[in-house]
């Protein structure tokens, strides 16, 4: 049997780098209100980790199981709601999370589940080091193709940063080698403020450095999602066209693989696009297995649109891969799925929105 488990405290895990970590409260609310998310592609006999499985029973039968039916997806197959309690109780033979790092790692052991079938830790490190911004700007090295652009920089001190902004006309973007989508990002447009001389401190001195990119007008959000297998073949899964709200995902569009292609053609050539596919097929992820997703932009240039084939990668299972498993296989059923917070949070569905993000 299949364990399944929603994570997404996984990134703050890999920026600290430790196991004994308790995720801030957001993190924590966020895993307990969507933990039922697994259960849109768990295969038939396996188990969802969930805090409350009536509660996610109830979501999932009341809210999204009627939803993802009108968009034309079944489940792929019965499965059980399962809690931390009753773990032990149960076995398993394979696990699968959200994102693997050494917290979830221990809580896993914590719980029962044999370490037999868990990652080594020197896969989780390697997870980690996949990670790290550094690798993204790797792998955009090898996917500037023509009608691409694209360049980040490790900077391992503040002197590094200045002299090569002045280079940029002082409009750059400052990341944290490890942080959360929409987090441990800083726009520099001028000379840096109180706060951000103090963050730009800081992040070198817990994380040895920052990533330093040129600052690009943006257009659209997308990504690639991939899956790479025990053989290290990687297989491709489907575009995400996703909108962001301040750096921090908003929503994903519902519609086939067609519709999405015909959305990103009015500005590049879909021969770009399937070149940098294939090139990112080829990529070497070094003993990776599992989900990866690449978040990629379109943005403008004197000369028209320019894709930015590699804005990071994310070395886990993404909301593109969510979208992807409950999108329609007609244009007749397009839909947006978005995730609302206020008290809680909330995956909505919307069924038959024709405005896509």
């Amino acid at each position: 049997m299949k364990l399944y488990v929603f994570n997404p405290e996984h990134d703050i895990v890999l920026a600290r780098g430790m196991s004994n970590f308790t995720p801030p409260h957001a993190a924590r609310q966020l895993r307990a209100d969507l933990a039922f998310l697994p259960a849109l592609w768990a295969l038939a006999g396996g188990c969802v980790l969930v805090e409350n499985s009536q509660y996610a029973k109830n979501v999932w039968q009341k809210r999204i199981l009627p939803k993802i039916k009108r968009m034309g997806v079944s489940p792929r197959g019965r499965f059980d709601f399962t809690e931390s309690s009753t773990l032990r109780s149960l076995e398993f033979d394979e696990v699968e999370v959200w994102g693997w790092d050494q917290a979830i790692k221990k809580e896993l052991l914590h719980n029962g589940i044999s370490e037999q079938i868990l990652p080594s830790d020197d896969f989780i490190q390697n997870v980690r080091n996949l990670s790290h911004r550094l690798n993204a700007a790797t792998t955009l090295r090898t996917l500037r193709f023509n009608g691409t652009v694209g360049e980040s920089f490790l900077c391992r001190s503040e002197e590094e940063i200045f002299d090569l902004a002045s280079m940029y006309s002082n409009k750059v973007v400052l990341k944290a080698p490890w942080s959360c989508s929409g987090r441990g990002v800083r726009f520099l447009l001028g000379n840096p403020d109180i706060p951000t001389s103090g963050w730009i401190r800081n992040v070198i001195k817990l994380q040895g450095g920052i990533m330093l990119e040129p600052y690009y007008e943006k257009v659209r959000d997308f990504g690639m999602e991939f899956y790479l297998d025990e053989r290290g073949e990687i297989s491709y899964a489907g575009l995400s066209l996703f909108q962001t709200v301040n750096g921090a995902y908003a929503g994903n569009i519902l519609a086939t693989e067609e519709e999405k292609r015909a959305i990103l053609s009015s500005y590049i050539s879909l021969d770009l696009l399937d070149s940098v596919r294939e090139a990112i097929r080829s990529t070497n992820l070094n003993g990776y297995i599992g989900s990866f997703g690449i978040d990629m932009m379109i943005v403008t240039s004197k000369n028209g649109f320019l894709l930015h084939p590699c804005v990071e990668i994310n070395m886990r299972r993404t909301m593109g891969h969510v979208a992807l498993a409950i999108s329609p296989n007609t244009p007749e059923r397009c839909g947006l799925m978005r995730i609302d917070a206020s008290s809680t949070y909330n995956l909505r569905i919307f069924v038959n929105y024709n405005s896509p993000v």
